[in-house]
């Protein structure tokens, strides 16, 4: 009887201590949820308009051969920097949904020139479609222009991941988030920053392994 009390309170031990490890890591993890909602929401009220070579507007969806709501605002703030010549070139990136479509970047090259951008200053690429490719691809052609200074357009809310991701590629870079985001109620906020907290943790989390 002894030895079966005793195999007992060994798995009662055992237990409590899963438990107590179990707990212990959802409130790690749910710490951590709360601590990259709080920097991804407080980053994009960040805006460093220091004066770069170029403005590396972040892809987004084009309906019907435009810009849809969320990459006007990208693009039509990148105007205004261009305009106010906190930078000199346009760097446009976005590759295309499928063969028959044009090219994000394409987009909005012809959205800046129909604006009276000279052609001379617009740089595009059209091969990316996720975030780290509109960076990467956006370095290797602004390099290819001359250029080594930027300034990162894209949502407030995309920012904190996008200069993370700049940063790692050891861009010269700041934030430039648009006040002309599409989203502007807390209704289509909250989606996207639930969003940018899922994919701020994994690319986090999987940046030792890259």
């Amino acid at each position: 009887m002894q030895n079966v009390s005793r195999s007992y309170k060994n798995k009662g031990s055992r237990t409590r201590t899963i438990r107590r490890i179990v707990l212990s890591a959802a409130a790690v993890i749910m710490a951590y949820v709360v601590y990259a909602g709080v920097v991804i929401w407080t980053f994009g009220a960040k805006a460093e308009p220091v004066k770069s070579d170029a403005a590396i507007v972040l892809g987004a969806a084009v309906w019907d051969g435009k810009p849809s709501p969320v990459f006007q605002g990208r693009i039509d703030h990148a105007l205004w920097l261009y305009e106010h010549q906190y930078v000199d070139k346009l760097i446009f990136t976005g590759g295309r949904g499928s063969a028959l479509e044009s090219a994000e970047s394409e987009v909005a090259r012809d959205y800046a020139l129909a604006r009276g951008v000279p052609e001379a200053d617009i740089v595009i690429e059209t091969a990316s479609k996720i975030t780290e490719e509109n960076l990467s691809y956006a370095q290797a052609a602004g390099e290819r222009e001359g250029l080594s200074t930027y300034l990162i357009v894209s949502d407030p809310l995309h920012m904190k991941r996008a200069m993370t991701m700049a940063e790692d590629y050891g861009m010269i870079a700041y934030p430039s988030p648009t006040d002309r985001s599409a989203y502007r109620t807390l209704r289509s906020k909250i989606p996207f920053l639930l969003r940018e907290m899922f994919y701020y943790t994994g690319y986090v989390v999987l940046s030792p392994f890259r």
